[in-house]
């Protein structure tokens, strides 16, 4: 099973959302939904510190152990220098044992050697796929293969979704 999960802030509040699912599905199996008070104000350059409590708080919803994969909403390194991103501090602090992948809907500034720009469908406007603990050409096929005839899967676009609605 692979979790995505995704966040949505209001002030200091947060939606945390994360769905369950098998790479080939069209819906996910599970719907975990986490409200959380009092999080961390953003601040530029480390908005992990805000977001990664927030997903932790998902993953403590879910039998880990039968998680293969974890899919983060942004990415795993920042540059070129493999500067940490939200997706390599989450691996981190799940003690490097399950993979994660970013999938990115924006570039980021001088990261081009760790990611991929993946085109689904007929967008011209690619996913920037980062990855860690998996290798990024399989984690870019995986990507590549979910469920959707659109540049956004149709199970990331749900859950994008989810973690938008009040």
């Amino acid at each position: 099973m692979v979790l995505a999960v995704d966040v949505n802030y209001s002030e200091r509040n947060a939606k945390a959302v994360g769905v369950v699912f098998d790479w080939t599905d069209v819906k996910a199996s599970d719907v975990i939904i986490v409200h959380l008070t009092d999080v961390e104000e953003y601040i530029p350059g480390e908005f992990y510190k805000r977001e990664l409590p927030c997903i932790l708080k998902v993953i403590s919803k879910v039998k880990i152990e039968d998680i293969q994969a974890i899919v983060v909403d942004g990415y795993v390194y920042l540059d070129n220098d493999k500067k940490y991103g939200l997706g390599a501090y989450l691996w981190e602090a799940l003690e490097k044992s399950i993979p994660v992948i970013g999938v990115a809907k924006k570039t980021y500034h001088e990261n081009e050697k760790n990611v991929f720009a993946l085109t689904r469908g007929e967008s011209k406007n690619p996913l920037y796929i980062s990855a860690i603990g998996i290798e990024l050409e399989h984690a870019v096929e995986l990507v590549r293969h979910m469920q959707g005839n659109h540049r956004i899967p149709t199970i990331l676009k749900d859950l994008d979704k989810l973690s938008m609605e009040h």
